[in-house]
């Protein structure tokens, strides 16, 4: 990770009502930049123009779930060591850990709060810089 603070986040979620209320989030109180997509074939196809300093990845998707996701981006030369949040609700130990194993700088718990949401994603960030 370069020490500039990541400011643009490519954030992948199937959900509308969360990727709203996440996207919303992010950008007013984060003041994040963020480039929101609705699965994972679709985040394929924006990362290399999002220019992500951030992969902000929804672990449980039809189709591509969130580590197929980023195994793909992963080959992707814009998104080959972009650092990379999961959101999902499965929070035991040993998903955690698998989520670690993939690189992942940590998990967000859903539901989370809209409020401190941004802020989670920043330690995360700080700790791992």
């Amino acid at each position: 990770m370069t020490s500039k603070t990541p400011t643009k986040i490519l954030f992948v979620e199937d959900e509308d009502d969360i990727r709203t209320v996440a996207r919303m989030a992010l950008e007013t109180v984060g003041g994040f930049e963020v480039h929101a997509c609705s699965s994972g074939a679709e985040a394929l196809e924006a990362a290399p123009f999002a220019g992500a300093d951030l992969l902000l990845l929804d672990v449980m998707m039809p189709g591509m779930d969130g580590p197929a996701t980023l195994a793909a981006l992963r080959r992707i030369p814009a998104t080959s060591r972009t650092p990379v949040i999961f959101m999902t609700a499965k929070v035991q130990g040993s998903e955690i850990a698998s989520y670690a194993v993939l690189g992942a700088l940590g998990v967000i718990p859903k539901p989370f709060s809209p409020m401190t949401f941004p802020g989670e994603i920043r330690r995360m960030l700080e700790k791992s810089a």
